[in-house]
C-alpha cells in the first residue's frame, strides 16, 4: 500500500511541477508550486519523515510562496503572452537537458561498476555509521549541515533563481510618451508665449 502510496503522490508532484513550468500566468504558476511542495511533504510522509513534511509545507508552501506571490502581485506581473522564447533559448534549453541526461546515464553506470560500486557503498556504510536515523531535531539537523549539506545548498539556490527570475520576468519597460494633459499643456505654454 504505501509504494502505491508513493507512486501516486510521485506522479502528482511532477505533474503540479511540469504545470508550474508551462503556465504562463505568474499567479497560476506559484499556486502550481504549492501544490508541488504539498506533493513532496505527502513523499515524505510515505517515508515516514513527518518533521521534514511539517517544514516543507510550513516553510516552503506558506512562508515562501506566500513571499513570492506577494512579489508578484505588488509588482503587477501579466500573462506571458508577450514572453515568447527564441530559438536560442530553446537551443540552449534542449542542450542543457541533453547534457543533463547523457550525465545522468554515466553516472548511473559509474555506480554499476563492481570496482566503484563497492568504494561507494563502503564509504556510504562508514558514514552512515555516525548518522543514526533518529527522529530527534538535533540529529537531523546535524544531518542537514554535514551529510546533507550539498542538496540543501543546492535548494537554497534554486530559491534565489527562482526568486531573481520572477524579479526579471515582472520588470516593466518604461516607454516615455507624453500622455494628452502634458500634450495640451505644452500646446497652451507654447501658444501662450508667442
Amino acid at each position: 500500500m504505501t509504494d502505491l502510496l508513493f507512486y501516486i503522490f510521485a506522479g502528482f508532484t511532477i505533474l503540479s511541477a511540469f504545470c508550474v513550468v508551462i503556465n504562463q500566468n505568474a499567479v497560476n504558476s506559484a499556486m502550481f508550486m504549492i501544490l508541488t511542495f504539498v506533493g513532496v511533504a505527502s513523499l515524505s510522509i510515505t517515508m515516514q519523515a513527518y518533521f521534514m513534511a511539517i517544514l516543507q509545507v510550513l516553510v516552503y508552501g506558506g512562508a515562501i510562496m506566500v513571499l513570492f506571490l506577494f512579489i508578484i502581485m505588488l509588482l503587477g506581473v501579466e500573462g506571458g503572452d508577450k514572453l515568447k522564447p527564441n530559438m536560442l533559448t530553446v537551443l540552449a534549453s534542449v542542450s542543457f537537458l541533453a547534457i543533463a541526461l547523457v550525465g545522468t546515464v554515466i553516472a548511473f553506470s559509474l555506480f554499476d561498476s563492481p570496482s566503484l560500486g563497492n568504494k561507494i557503498s563502503t564509504s556510504i556504510s562508514s558514514e552512515a555509521d555516525f548518522l543514526v536515523f533518529s527522529s530527534q531535531t538535533s540529529q537531523l539537523g546535524y544531518g542537514l549541515f554535514t551529510k546533507y549539506m550539498l542538496p540543501v545548498q543546492v535548494a537554497g539556490f534554486l530559491l534565489l533563481v527562482a526568486m531573481i527570475g520572477v524579479i526579471y520576468l515582472s520588470k516593466k519597460e518604461v516607454v516615455k510618451t507624453k500622455t494628452l494633459d502634458e500634450s495640451i499643456k505644452g500646446s497652451v505654454a507654447g501658444s501662450e508665449v508667442s
